[in-house]
């Protein structure tokens, strides 16, 4: 009681101007840290930090109860925590700073196409995704946005071609080159075919999940693309995003799905969907 006492007699000391730069100072604070856990939730920094939160607090007892080897211990862990921190949370500060070196931290990327050439694409894509789920036939294709990809697409064969349901359905006929690999689109046209992708680490995926979705969380992790997966298993439409993967699409929520993500904000209004995650 105290300390809000304390507290509350310095906001009341403090005149208008300095409560307008105080109060700016809360909010940038809270919407940094705000972005900091859309980023990370979802993945396994969330884990990572909970592990931390549990250091901390035990930490703080042991130094309440004066049990001096458990507290010599857990000091000579944060030292080695943060040596390890920026190699286990790399694909996290990774993303993080290429956001903010694109100026795209605190707004919604753009599209590079406009959004009717974008709605095209994205009906190509749905029309494509449902014949191959239909036929139970593979396929794995990213969606390029502001983070560039072409050292992933000097790994596969250049196609150049425009985008449509067509294209995408032959590139992953079984037994072709194509098949196994990755097609990458950039604005309307599909650059690469049979591309590999870097595998996700991650040790949170269920064990359902094969090669290809671990190759598009593992592109989505490192970069801003959308990319789309369809089992071959099992012909479930996926979609892999900022290292989240959300499975069971059917056409509508498939559409709407992309929708959100690749068109701006102001042209197209969010509706609600079903969304299962891995």
């Amino acid at each position: 009681m105290t300390g809000l006492a304390a507290l509350w007699r310095y906001v009341l000391s403090l005149n208008f101007i300095d409560l307008l730069l105080v109060a700016l100072d809360i909010s940038v604070v809270a919407f940094v840290i705000y972005k900091f856990m859309m980023l990370i939730k979802g993945t396994r920094a969330v884990q990572l930090i909970k592990g931390l939160v549990v250091l901390v607090v035990a930490s703080v007892i042991a130094a309440r109860l004066h049990l001096a080897t458990i507290n010599w211990l857990l000091s000579q862990l944060r030292l080695v925590i943060v040596v390890a921190l920026p190699v286990v949370f790399q694909p996290e500060l990774r993303r993080a700073l290429e956001q903010l070196g694109r100026g795209k931290f605190f707004a919604r990327p753009l599209t590079v196409l406009g959004a009717e050439d974008m709605e095209k694409l994205i009906n190509e894509l749905v029309r494509a995704m449902q014949v191959l789920a239909k036929n139970r036939t593979g396929a794995l294709v990213v969606v390029e946005r502001e983070t560039g990809l072409n050292d992933y697409i000097e790994t596969g064969i250049r196609v150049d071609g425009v985008v449509s349901a067509e294209l995408l359905i032959n590139i992953f006929v079984p037994l072709t080159p194509f098949h196994d690999g990755a097609a990458i689109i950039r604005g309307d046209r599909v650059v690469a075919a049979g591309c590999f992708l870097p595998l996700s680490e991650s040790p949170y995926l269920s064990k359902q999940l094969g090669t290809r979705h671990r190759a598009a969380l593992g592109i989505s992790e490192i970069s801003d693309a959308v990319v789309l997966i369809v089992s071959e298993e099992t012909g479930v439409i996926s979609v892999a995003e900022g290292g989240k993967l959300t499975r069971f699409l059917e056409e509508k929520n498939l559409k709407e799905l992309l929708q959100s993500l690749m068109l701006p904000q102001d042209n197209h209004n969010t509706t609600f969907f079903w969304l299962w995650r891995s």
